[in-house]
């Protein structure tokens, strides 16, 4: 493996481990409001919320190999996911499963990328990277689901939220986000 390949893996593994401590903040602070006005929701936002602790351990054990360090950006994960899931909290069951959609679709995203460039690069992550990536699909169907039609406002958070996350992808990545995209566009 290349140096160039060994740090694009690296920063795979830095954003996704900074990505899942962020869902586990969005979670944490959905549920914290969840419980006091939708109880009914608050067991299947726990459930999702341990799948993402799970991905945050295997992340965090798979960077150790890699010599991966922690993002540096870690604390805005931190603030933004929190602060994203309490205000869509305050906005309703809906607006709580519009922004899992959001987050999710962008992630998806992403890790279709990451799958692309690891499937010949790294067997072992692109292995974790699938499990992982089949449990975050099923966070985005049921998200799809509870949210139920789509109207401009639900449209709109989306757009801004996947935007929100790109962003924090790409400064997380020192922009490998993007040109591991247009590699791969290349068939590099």
């Amino acid at each position: 493996m290349t140096d160039r390949q060994s740090q694009i893996i690296a920063r795979i593994l830095k954003v996704n481990h900074a990505g899942e401590h962020g869902a586990i903040q969005i979670y944490g602070a959905q549920i914290s409001i969840a419980k006091i006005f939708y109880p009914e929701i608050v067991a299947k936002l726990t459930e999702m919320q341990s799948h993402e602790i799970g991905h945050h351990r295997l992340f965090a054990e798979a960077m150790l190999p890699c010599q991966a360090k922690p993002c540096r950006l870690l604390f805005l994960w931190s603030f933004g996911g929190w602060g994203l899931g309490f205000a869509t909290a305050l906005l309703g069951k809906k607006m709580i499963w519009t922004c899992t959609e959001a987050v999710e679709s962008a992630v998806h995203d992403h890790l279709v990328d990451q799958l692309t460039y690891l499937n010949s690069r790294d067997k072992e992550l692109h292995k974790l990277i699938q499990s992982i990536q089949n449990e975050e699909d099923a966070h985005l169907h049921h998200a799809r689901q509870q949210r139920g039609m789509s109207n401009w406002i639900s449209v709109g958070v989306v757009s801004i939220i996947r935007l929100i996350t790109d962003v924090l992808i790409w400064m997380s990545t020192s922009g490998d986000s993007n040109r591991l995209k247009s590699d791969l566009k290349r068939g590099f």
